[in-house]
């Protein structure tokens, strides 16, 4: 349960991150990010397998690109869902999808699978 709460926590961080540096992406209040987070671990558990066994052949054709328009759809999909978090086009989703993979496959090196924050610790040797 807790690694739950922390990979929850670690993804809403990513989303309210991903805000800040795409301008067609906007929470218009805290409260969003984290129920977008829950919505957005919903999507991707249940609908993105769905979408990606119909597009196969799509993404067959452009070498797997296309999983970054579906992962742009489902955050476009969430931002339908939750109030008070937009996503304003298409390329604001697709590169909003990136950047939040981007940012949340940093932030999660550091939890381990038990939910635990993992340190890392550098010892620097003297010759």
């Amino acid at each position: 349960m807790r690694g739950l709460v922390i990979r929850w926590l670690v993804t809403a961080f990513a989303l309210w991150l991903t805000s800040l540096v795409v301008s067609g992406i906007q929470f218009h209040r805290m409260g969003a990010v984290f129920v977008a987070a829950v919505v957005l671990g919903i999507f991707n558990a249940f609908l993105r397998p769905l979408v990606l066994i119909f597009t196969l052949p799509i993404n067959l054709l452009t070498l797997g690109l296309f999983t970054f328009v579906i992962n742009g759809f489902m955050l476009w999909l969430t931002s339908e869902v939750v109030k008070g978090f937009e996503v304003h086009g298409f390329w604001s989703a697709v590169f909003g999808a990136l950047l939040l993979s981007v940012f949340s496959l940093a932030l999660s090196a550091f939890v381990s699978d038990s939910g635990r924050i993992q340190y890392i610790y550098v010892e620097r040797i003297e010759r």
